[in-house]
């Protein structure tokens, strides 16, 4: 059973049809849409501020969502994929939003809608993403546009494949 804890009076607090897997944790003023998925090790950990989170949004194995004490919270959209290993700390994420295997957010961050992180990048704090841009490298560059059509359409898919995948542990 997943790790779902209290801390400092604040509870998590989740939609309908959400999976969190037995070792996902869970931790403090979380908020919650329906239809999200917490994979294995992956920790949302709400204890000095809060992350709020939207509706069919999977955070993936080993990713690590953690906020700034006093300061800034996270806020993520709908449609957004936080994949393997990924770190999200104290930062905004929109709307149909990729954020790629091992990619780091850092503090003050805000990515536009229909964007995607590459793997391995490393966003530096306070970069301001423009929607439908990919960014990539050490630190994080934009690299080109994508075509918001197509791109969400494919963070779509991607969140409908883990809404599948999480069906399979529901058995």
């Amino acid at each position: 059973m997943a790790i779902i804890r209290s801390v400092r009076g604040f509870t998590p607090v989740y939609g309908k049809d959400c999976f969190f897997a037995d070792n996902a944790a869970l931790i403090g003023d979380v908020t919650m849409g329906d239809g999200c998925s917490v994979w294995f090790g992956a920790v949302v950990r709400a204890d000095v501020n809060y992350i709020h989170i939207g509706h069919h949004v999977n955070i993936q194995d080993g990713a690590v969502l953690h906020t700034l004490y006093q300061e800034t919270g996270i806020e993520i959209g709908d449609y957004v994929s936080i994949a393997h290993n990924a770190t999200v700390h104290s930062a905004t994420i929109a709307d149909r939003v990729l954020v790629g295997i091992g990619a780091i957010l850092l503090d003050h961050v805000v990515v536009g809608e229909y964007s995607l992180i590459a793997a391995g990048a490393v966003v530096t704090p306070g970069t301001k993403i423009e929607p439908g841009s990919i960014y990539a490298g050490n630190p994080a560059k934009r690299i080109k546009s994508v075509d918001p059509e197509q791109h969400g359409k494919m963070i779509e898919r991607i969140g409908d494949n883990y809404h599948l995948y999480a069906s399979w542990y529901a058995q």
